[in-house]
């Protein structure tokens, strides 16, 4: 099996070693490239937590601020993982969604105990300070970081469409699912979607990823990586 990995290429360039050890070839076409935003230093005053909603959330909160005692609440395992391996102590993985992360927040924290910091990007997916303000906390929203589109697909990807070396495509997010679909028609290539599997990290994914005909359309159990591998059967 071959793959081809849409994600930023921080987060790609892991999850295709992990693929190789499980004997999975990958081709990387990262479709976003993050680029810090040109944006105040965050106010971290009252704040009892950060959330998180993606590995380059917290990237982008440790490239701004020192402290590592802050408590991070994070959408999954690997952007805990990730908070985990920049020195942040007191991590918490809703090993989820939007929902989910929300769902563990009003759990664990109270909402007298202080602000709720959410470290996002230009685009935000979900509405994570609606589900939380309606249960009466405070959201604070730090845009850090810009998750910049490609303008088209690489040389490389175009000719392994041609030659249909690949069985399939991994798709995290419902914005990089529908620049896929864009690209790949923009550039006279969609019916090769026609042999190759779309891998749909939730049903949002599947949805933007269904604009081109797929031989498969494959979705996650649970929105994380270890669901979609899974998926895989790998």
């Amino acid at each position: 099996m071959r793959l081809l990995i849409t994600r930023p290429r921080e987060d790609a360039e892991p999850l295709a070693a992990l693929l190789g050890e499980r004997g999975i070839e990958t081709a990387l076409e990262p479709l976003m490239s993050i680029i810090d935003a040109d944006t105040p230093e965050p106010d971290l005053s009252g704040v009892q937590a950060v959330l998180i909603t993606s590995s380059n959330s917290i990237r982008a909160f440790a490239r701004r601020v020192a402290d590592r005692d802050i408590a991070v609440c994070a959408v999954g395992d690997a952007s805990g993982r990730a908070a985990g391996d920049l020195g942040f102590g007191d991590v918490s993985s809703a090993s989820g969604d939007v929902e989910a992360l929300a769902a563990m927040v009003k759990a664990d924290r109270d909402p007298d105990k202080g602000a709720l910091l959410h470290i996002a990007g230009t685009h935000v997916a979900g509405d994570l300070s609606g589900l939380l303000e309606a249960a009466g906390f405070e959201i604070r929203r730090a845009v850090l970081y810009e998750a910049r589109a490609a303008g088209g697909l690489s040389t490389e990807t175009q000719g392994a469409l041609e030659a249909g070396t690949l069985d399939g495509v991994l798709l995290f997010s419902p914005r990089t699912a529908a620049l896929f679909a864009e690209l790949v028609t923009d550039a006279g290539l969609s019916e090769a979607c026609l042999k190759m599997s779309a891998y749909c990290l939730s049903p949002a994914v599947a949805e933007k990823a269904q604009s081109v005909t797929w031989r498969d359309v494959v979705v996650a159990a649970e929105s994380n990586q270890e669901a979609l591998l899974r998926a895989l059967g790998a």
